[in-house]
């Protein structure tokens, strides 16, 4: 797969050898006939290496399907700040999980939440289709971009939210390529570093970039500062892997 180009107003990808409408709408989780139907593309087949494609990434038809995610209040959380930090009504929370107005949230409490918001989804939830991954124990005990407060996994693709400080030096774990840096969606400033293998390390919610597409990095370099998530309001990394077009638990990534 090549890779994206970021630019400030919109995602453009360059297509790469072994790419098909398939994989990339899957990889940047856009609809394959949105996506067909923004670059005028009439025949998935006839995708030619070196093509330019719109990635559309505020398109509408992403937001008329809404999915629903596992959120596991923390100490301090209220019903009204779930709400607000998932972009919904308190109204709107309290229908999604059938509470009625006597409800009072606890610490550990799971609920459902809109998934489009990628934040705090706690792993291992019982009933949830989640596969089994590492405990905490296990995680915190591993290397990271950054130094790692809380670890949670998103359910809706596999990756991980690390919380840590804001303005802590987001650090890549291998050597590798810079091949994109700039926005995108929901991640804030993101670095995606090639590797050998077939690997993409995907770095989001950068404050700031201290790299630039095309500089080479090694084990431990800083690629930029941590940000605020703006939907959470806390300091959060997005980190995903890829290999040959498929996200892989990050836990299981080869680190330098």
């Amino acid at each position: 797969m090549s890779v994206p180009e970021c630019l400030p107003e919109q995602l453009i990808h360059i297509v790469g050898s072994g790419d098909t409408i398939f994989s990339l709408s899957r990889f940047y989780q856009v609809n394959a006939d949105e996506l067909m139907r923004v670059n005028g593309i009439t025949d998935p087949s006839r995708l030619l290496v070196g093509r330019r494609l719109v990635i559309p990434v505020d398109s509408s038809n992403r937001q008329t399907t809404q999915t629903l995610v596992n959120y596991r209040a923390v100490r301090g959380d209220t019903l009204y700040s779930i709400a607000r930090r998932h972009e919904i009504t308190l109204q709107r929370l309290m229908e999604i999980n059938g509470f009625s107005s006597s409800y009072v949230l606890k610490a550990d409490d799971v609920i459902k939440v809109p998934g489009q918001s990628v934040v705090s989804v706690i792993p291992n939830v019982p009933g949830n289709s989640t596969p089994a991954r590492p405990a905490q124990n296990t995680l915190h005990a591993l290397r990271w971009p950054v130094t790692p407060g809380t670890i949670s996994y998103m359910t809706d693709q596999l990756g991980v939210v690390v919380e840590s400080e804001q303005f802590e030096p987001v650090r890549s774990l291998t050597h590798g390529n810079v091949v994109s840096a700039g926005p995108w969606r929901k991640f804030g400033r993101v670095v995606i570093i090639e590797t050998l293998g077939g690997y993409y390390y995907m770095y989001g919610g950068c404050e700031t970039i201290t790299v630039r597409v095309g500089d080479r990095v090694t084990p431990g370099m800083e690629l930029g500062k941590l940000g605020i998530n703006t939907v959470s309001e806390r300091p959060q990394l997005f980190f995903m892997v890829f290999r040959n077009d498929t996200p892989m638990d990050p836990a299981l990534a080869p680190r330098a």
